[in-house]
């Protein structure tokens, strides 16, 4: 038998995670709670979820620092919650490396449908083909493992930023436009913002440009994105 995704939720409102709890396992979902950043990261030490829905707004150890620690350790799956809605936290959540974002107040049925979301985005299986492996000038993609690489340097990549990659390196020569990237993303109709899209490319432009890939993803203003040359050619 396949086992249960198991789900962290982590916030310092007791109510909010016995809550979210509930509708998590009521959707076949395992999860398990911790009271603030700090447990959060002791937690993923002792067990490593497959997913982390991740309070901003936390003594001790704020959701933020809680996502670049996590970030730092590998690309665990990230859907923030905030009772703020301000595009700059929104933004800056994505930025580093969250997969998606709730705004306090929110109904529980609605995080666990983007809970399921990204877990299915994860959990994809690679287009069938003789070699899985996908490639174009020193980028690599293993959809198998998911798995990126930069002149057989593995890149730490958030499931959404593996999936843009994914979408350019599948059609090379084509520009995507954000809503499009969007619809092949997560399904027609849902609703996420294009800044969001300009952000988990601009942190994927960052995380090949430091290993030496400046040159992986092109935009065409007024269009979109499609795929670079991937030579490593400074701009």
């Amino acid at each position: 038998m396949t086992p249960m995704p198991q789900v962290l939720v982590v916030d310092d409102d007791p109510h909010i995670r016995q809550l979210l709890v509930f509708a998590l396992e009521k959707a076949g979902l395992a999860a398990r709670e911790a009271e603030d950043g700090e447990a959060a990261l002791a937690s993923v030490a002792q067990q490593r979820p497959d997913l982390v829905v991740l309070d901003i707004n936390m003594p001790k150890l704020d959701g933020l620092e809680v996502c670049r620690r996590l970030r730092a350790q590998g690309d665990i799956p990230i859907l923030f919650l905030s009772s703020r809605d301000d595009e700059i936290d929104r933004i800056l959540g994505i930025e580093l490396g969250a997969d998606d974002y709730v705004v306090k107040p929110f109904s529980p049925r609605e995080v666990t449908a983007r809970v399921q979301a990204i877990l299915r985005r994860a959990r994809a299986a690679a287009p069938p083909a003789a070699d899985a492996t996908m490639a174009h000038g020193k980028l690599s993609l293993d959809p198998e493992s998911w798995i990126a690489r930069w002149d057989q340097t593995e890149a730490a990549l958030t499931v959404t930023e593996f999936g843009i990659l994914r979408i350019l390196l599948g059609a090379p020569t084509r520009v995507f436009s954000r809503d499009a990237i969007i619809d092949r993303l997560h399904g027609p109709g849902f609703a996420i913002t294009d800044r969001t899209i300009d952000s988990h490319v601009r942190n994927l432009r960052g995380k090949f440009a430091a290993l030496g890939g400046h040159d992986v993803v092109e935009t065409r203003a007024g269009v979109g994105y499609r795929l670079g040359p991937c030579l490593g050619q400074a701009a």
